[in-house]
């Protein structure tokens, strides 16, 4: 129908009073307002419930001066004796009046310059922090006002999260309505932790200083203020420079903020104050320092005081720190680090005197270990298939421009991997490292539990990547565990005071890190090395098993080995790497472990070591597997078709049973350099010189299966090629790093037990 205006199907027309409708981008806005602002008010609304009901749940002011705050720890030996008692300290609780000045103005300084201002929550710092945020991508600024910290000492706990924040700001506003600004800071200066187990400024005063804090100096307060951002990095009696160099920049607050002028501030020595020393304080402390952080991880939160029984035996904790403090040079340091078969710390020593530097060598430093790390070297060479029999050759050798010299510059040629490791011949252990590969050197390092960084140049194989001392004697007691792993552990169980069991170890079952003929080929090494080689300082009348190491220019010496189940690392040298003259791993670390592991072993059993070469089939000659007689009845041949008697004349001996003189002057087991002696110190060849014949059809005959004689083979006929042993699986190497080693061997060569 036509509509009035008479056009068909075109809109009313509006009344002039109706309004034009909104845009929606305002209506939008508008809604953004009116419910924003309703939460804005709900919101106030809330927190100021939330700040009267706390404030009426605060307790007195009384009350909050008689509180403590801070978890008292008893630490207990092996054998439950205590050994330190870790907690709050406590001085005198000192009233607004007897607080100095000086005390106040450097804490707000540095801590809450706008204390007097605001309602305990700083929006300002905030907005401050968040803008230094920005700028630098870190947070260098704290928001946190004095009030919000002591509202976190008293009632809350450092954990950063979102939910405590909004808790402590709620505290901190209640704390702000129920106490006025000169109480607030008298609870804050008596209950804030200072580092050291103090609490407070008096009881931080006695502790650093040694005396009352109610006559603090500005350059005492400066200290005691710079000390609430990190109280165990600027503690006095831990890093003196470091308190110093924190205080600098209290000072410089305090002129910021026109507590003190410029001129007073420089007119300040630091280098004056007096810092007093710490009493009762003995080498424990490196242990429990190392073994006490670990209840973060170990135990659930609790205020209660708790119980924590160590592995530590006081008596081997004694000689150790004897041991070191007896033997390390003048100027120099040292460490020891002592593990039962277990994991289990025995001893550590972490320095000579903790009171003057509780820097823990033992767990924290960095040294290159020198020879020591020859223990990957020869593992790896074991894995690959080397024996302690085998040949090689001590000899000038360069790999990829890098020529290792020997100690003392002579070379021994031609002797058994044995001796090249007892006597540490760097030019073997480099072709060893060149042959298994660098890579599986260091591999076979991480597999022993080595954490740190490890290079791969050729130069690896005497020691240059740095090592902690901790990390190599658990290499090493995991050698003497059979090659399976052990974890160290210092903890043995905790417990409340009133006997509630909080943790209890549990010792993990160890996974095998190399097979079984590895790890006592490696320990028949070890052991030759103190029996005749670097390591004869660490004798103690009992088998041991054990490797010196020295670096360049004698910056480190170590020793590390193990007998009866014990197995203890040292390290000597000087906190700046310098030179030591005269330390070497086989004097002053080896003698320091043999006075040590003469306690630590009595009363323990004997036990002699596993060496016997129980080797894979693969490196078993054919005639071995099928041979179930009496080796002493029968014979075979070597690569080269010379006739072999396992049990007779021709049998290796121990490491003991003969010794050779070589070039560089030293005695050892094994040929003399010109090769004609056995290492039984025998003569291998005839009356003419010759070789013993090599096999005849007999013996040929027997040994394929085609005859049934059994009798001593006669003739010189040569053996088969076709006969050969046959080669090692893919991956397993024997020694092709010396490829004239086959025609080395000679008499004496492979035996029934496969070298």
């Amino acid at each position: 129908m036509p509509n009035k205006s008479g056009r068909r199907g075109a809109s009313p027309s509006r009344s002039p009073e109706e309004p034009a409708p909104r845009p929606l981008w305002r209506r939008i806005v508008r809604a953004i307002v009116i419910w924003g602002g309703a939460l804005v008010i709900l919101g106030v609304i809330g927190l100021g419930t939330a700040v009267f009901l706390t404030e009426r749940q605060l307790p007195s002011f009384s009350s909050l001066q008689s509180s403590q705050n801070g978890q008292m720890i008893v630490v207990r030996a092996r054998d439950g004796s205590e050994l330190l008692s870790l907690g709050p300290s406590y001085g005198k609780w000192l009233n607004t009046e007897q607080i100095p000045p000086i005390m106040k103005d450097a804490i707000v300084s540095v801590e809450d310059r706008r204390f007097r201002e605001h309602w305990g929550v700083d929006p300002i710092g905030v907005v401050r922090s968040v803008m230094v945020r920005y700028e630098t991508g870190r947070w260098r600024q704290g928001g946190s006002t004095i009030t919000q910290q002591l509202a976190r000492t008293i009632f809350l706990n450092n954990s950063r999260t979102f939910g405590r924040k909004i808790r402590e700001g709620v505290l901190a506003l209640a704390l702000e309505r129920k106490f006025d600004k000169d109480q607030l800071l008298e609870l804050y200066l008596n209950k804030v932790y200072f580092g050291g187990g103090a609490y407070g400024i008096d009881a931080a005063s006695r502790k650093f200083f040694g005396h009352p804090a109610d006559h603090l100096s500005t350059a005492e307060a400066a200290i005691i203020a710079g000390l609430v951002k990190a109280p165990s990095n600027y503690s006095p009696t831990a890093d003196v420079e470091a308190a110093k160099t924190r205080a600098k920049v209290v000072l410089s607050t305090m002129v910021d903020t026109g507590v003190i002028s410029s001129s007073e501030a420089d007119g300040i020595d630091l280098d004056d104050v007096a810092i007093a020393k710490e009493k009762g304080q003995n080498s424990v402390r490196y242990f429990t320092d190392w073994a006490l952080p670990q209840l973060d991880v170990l135990i659930p939160d609790t205020d209660e005081p708790i119980e924590v029984w160590t592995t530590l035996d006081i008596g081997m904790q004694r000689a150790g720190t004897a041991a070191v403090t007896a033997n390390v040079p003048k100027g120099a340091q040292g460490a020891l680090v002592s593990l039962d078969s277990d994991g289990a710390v025995r001893a550590m020593v972490g320095g000579t005197d903790y009171v003057n530097s509780n820097y823990n060598r033992a767990v924290t430093a960095l040294r290159q270990p020198g020879s020591a790390w020859k223990l990957f070297v020869y593992l790896a060479a074991l894995e690959a298939g080397f024996t302690p029999d085998d040949r090689v050759n001590d000899e000038p050798v360069t790999i990829d421009g890098w020529s290792p010299r020997n100690s003392g510059g002579s070379y021994a040629g031609q002797i058994d991997v044995r001796t090249a490791f007892a006597y540490s011949k760097n030019t073997v252990a480099a072709a060893l490292g060149n042959e298994v590969g660098f890579g599986t050197v260091a591999s076979m390092a991480r597999r022993f539990g080595i954490t740190t960084p490890i290079d791969t140049h050729p130069s690896m194989v005497l020691g240059t990547s740095d090592v902690r001392l901790i990390d190599m004697t658990r290499a090493f007691s995991e050698v003497s565990a059979g090659g399976t792993s052990v974890e160290p552990y210092g903890i043995l169980k905790v417990t409340t005071t009133s006997g509630k069991l909080l943790y209890q170890h549990r010792s993990p079952s160890g996974q095998v890190l190399v097979p079984p003929h590895v790890a006592a080929g490696i320990t028949d090494l070890l052991q030759s090395a103190v029996a005749i080689g670097t390591g004869r300082a660490a004798q103690i009348g009992r088998p041991v098993a054990g490797k010196t190491g020295t670096t360049s220019s004698n910056k480190d010496g170590w020793f590390l080995g193990f007998s009866s189940g014990i197995t203890t690392g040292v390290w000597m040298g000087r906190d700046d790497a310098r030179p030591v003259p005269g330390l070497s791993g086989g004097h002053a670390p080896a003698s320091a472990f043999a006075a040590y592991m003469r306690v630590a072993v009595q009363g323990r059993p004997v036990q002699p070591f596993d060496t016997q070469l129980k080797l894979p089939e693969w490196q078993l000659e054919p005639d071995d597997e099928a041979m179930t007689d009496n080796p002493d009845d029968y014979y075979y041949t070597d690569d080269n078709g010379n006739l072999i008697q396992p049990g007779g004349a021709n049998r290796r001996s121990g490491p003991g049973d003969g010794a050779a003189r070589y070039e560089d002057g030293s005695v050892g087991p094994g040929p003399a350099p010109d090769g004609r002696e056995d290492r039984d110190g025998r003569d291998s060849r005839d009356d003419r010189g010759r070789a013993p014949p090599a096999a005849g059809d007999d013996f040929l005959n027997q040994a394929t299966g085609q005859g049934p004689s059994r009798g001593r083979p006669q003739g010189t006929g040569q053996i088969d090629p076709g006969l050969r042993a046959a080669p090692p699986p893919p991956g397993a190497r024997r020694g092709n790093a010396y490829p004239d080693r086959q025609e080395q061997q000679g008499p004496g060569g492979p035996g029934p037990n496969g070298y």
